[in-house]
Order: structure tokens, then C-alpha cells, then sequence
């Protein structure tokens, strides 16, 4: 896994599998672009992991504090923010969302406009 992740030398019992499945994850979340989001199921899609939104979401959740993988670039479907607002993690997530034009007032992002489709982007 590069570097850049930051992630340390995190133990995993579940074995060689989900050390890959948790590497397509972390490949797939590095690509977003600053100023797109993608959703917890498309970001499991673009992974190679269909119908798996719960597990991106609650592997992401355990991500270590300062990891560079742009974790704040996922949203619930339809572009709402699930982090609830007055926690660390939730104002974080609405702050750097700001910062990178995707976020106005309130919890939603406009998916068709900062929405990430990887296909239009790749050529």
C-alpha cells in the first residue's frame, strides 16, 4: 500500500482478503478529485466491492485522525452528509467540503453538480 495513505501498520485479523479489500477501498477513495463526492455505494462500486455501502462506510469510520485519503468526499446517497453536525467528525467533514466549494448551507451536497462520475473523467 503507498505511503501516502498514512494509515500505519494497522493489525488485521480477517487475513489477506480483507487487506485487499480494504487496499481497492483506499485505491478508489484516493481518486476523487477535490471539489466531487462520491457515495458510500459508489465508492464500494468503483472499489470492486458491489452492495457493500455499510462496510465502505464503517471502514471508513475507522480510519486513523490524520490519514491523507480524502475521507470527507463521502457522502450518503443523494448527497447527504451522515455525520451528524456538533461532532468532530461531522463538522470536519462540512468544514472541508466548504473549503473545497461542494458544500453551501445545510447538510446536502448538489450530486449532480459536485457528484464524481469517474467514467466522464477518464475519457
Amino acid at each position: 500500500m503507498p505511503s501516502e495513505f498514512n494509515l500505519g501498520k494497522e493489525k488485521n485479523v480477517a487475513g489477506p482478503l480483507q487487506d485487499a479489500r480494504k487496499a481497492a477501498l483506499y485505491t478508489a477513495l484516493s481518486a476523487v478529485p477535490a471539489g466531487k463526492v462520491v457515495s458510500y455505494g459508489q465508492l464500494g462500486d468503483m472499489a470492486g466491492l458491489s452492495r457493500a455501502a455499510r462496510w465502505v462506510g464503517r471502514t471508513l469510520s475507522q480510519l486513523p485522525g490524520g490519514t491523507a485519503l480524502p475521507w470527507h468526499r463521502v457522502v450518503a446517497a443523494g448527497g447527504r452528509i451522515s455525520l451528524p453536525a456538533g461532532t468532530a467528525s461531522g463538522d470536519e467533514q462540512r468544514a472541508r467540503l466548504r473549503q473545497e466549494g461542494v458544500l453551501g448551507s445545510g447538510d446536502r451536497v448538489d450530486i449532480r453538480r459536485h457528484g464524481w462520475r469517474p467514467m466522464e473523467h477518464n475519457g
